[in-house]
């Protein structure tokens, strides 16, 4: 998880959208499971140098990559306690 908050602070870290909850999916707000994990793994790797909240948007671009990877390699929908 380390690389995926690596490559989340690389590609928002100097953004200045404030689009801090509202993310790409339109779900003012909400967030599952799989968003959570990499928040966490934000804090707790991220040196204190990343905020889950300003990378939001970035976040979900990546959170929504995983899930479409899933979903092409097994064929099934993503459980929605991890998916929007």
């Amino acid at each position: 998880m380390d690389k995926l908050s690596g490559l989340a602070s690389k590609l928002g870290g100097g953004s200045s959208n404030k689009e801090s909850n509202s993310g790409s999916s339109g779900s003012a707000g909400q967030e599952d499971y799989l968003d959570k994990a990499l928040d966490s793994a934000e804090r707790k790797f991220g040196g204190g140098k990343v905020d889950p909240a300003k990378m939001r948007s970035t976040n979900e671009k990546i959170t929504d990559g995983a899930r479409e990877q899933f979903e092409k390699a097994t064929g099934k929908h993503v459980p929605e306690k991890f998916s929007n």
